[in-house]
Order: structure tokens, then C-alpha cells, then sequence
């Protein structure tokens, strides 16, 4: 059952350009008394209506949720793990080219920031200037 912005709030399907402009047979047939009855009876049910389309919504967002986790290979760091930080196009060198590495550094995860969120920091110590996702990261062997 698929809800438009429209049929919340007006509680019907849109009728388009060329339905209006020509006599078709939806527009033909559609009687204003008769019309009217309808629209008050579905007004009265436009909350469960709502409610259902919710129900509906957070359902298929638990789906894919399962769906991603289930398939998704996370994997959480404790603080000291060695770590091999991606290298994105901001932090490329830009002389590396094609065939440059895709792992940097020799990284030591010094907190965890928040689920799946790292800061790092060198051999010598000195922390990265921002915090990394576990999607970035590596264990280093």
C-alpha cells in the first residue's frame, strides 16, 4: 500500500493535467454528493490511516536494518589495537597516482569516541586531527 504526500492530506489520489482538461472516465463519473460522503467517511478513518502507513514505514526500516547487519562485517577496536587508516582521495599524495597504496600508517587506536568511531594516534604519540569510522580502519597483523 503506497501513501503520496497528497493522499495524507487530502485523502485522495491526484488527478493529473490531462484527466481534468479531458472527459475521461474517472472525471465523468464523479458525482459531488456521493463524492462528498466519501471524503467524510474517510476523514474519519484518516488517523488509523496514519497510523498504519507508521507502522508500515518503521517495519520496512527494520527490514533493512537486518538486511545491511546481517551482511555488514563490523568489527570493533579495544584501545592499543594497531590500525591501518584508508587513504581517501583528501589525504592521497598527489604525486601516488593509479597505483598508489590504499592502507597508511601504523595507527594505535587511543579512544573509541562513540559506537564504531576512533581516535587515533602515531608512534610518536601524536593524535589525528579528527575521529575515524571503522569503515576506514584495518587491523594491522
Amino acid at each position: 500500500m503506497e501513501e503520496t504526500p497528497f493522499s495524507f492530506v487530502y485523502d485522495s489520489k491526484a488527478l493529473i493535467p490531462v484527466e481534468v482538461g479531458e472527459a475521461t472516465l474517472r472525471f465523468s463519473r464523479a458525482n459531488k454528493e456521493a463524492n462528498n460522503e466519501a471524503l467524510l467517511l474517510k476523514l474519519d478513518f484518516l488517523e488509523e490511516h496514519r497510523d498504519l502507513a507508521y507502522v508500515t514505514m518503521v517495519a520496512q526500516k527494520q527490514r533493512m536494518e537486518r538486511y545491511y547487519n546481517r551482511r555488514a562485517n563490523l568489527r570493533y577496536y579495544k584501545v592499543g589495537d594497531l590500525v591501518l587508516r584508508n587513504v581517501t582521495q583528501s589525504t592521497r599524495e598527489v604525486s601516488a597516482g593509479k597505483l598508489g597504496p590504499t592502507w597508511e600508517g601504523l595507527y594505535r587506536v587511543s579512544a573509541i569516541t562513540s559506537k564504531g568511531s576512533y581516535e587515533l594516534e602515531n608512534q610518536d604519540g601524536v593524535k589525528l586531527p579528527s575521529n575515524w569510522n571503522v569503515a576506514h580502519l584495518k587491523m594491522y597483523y
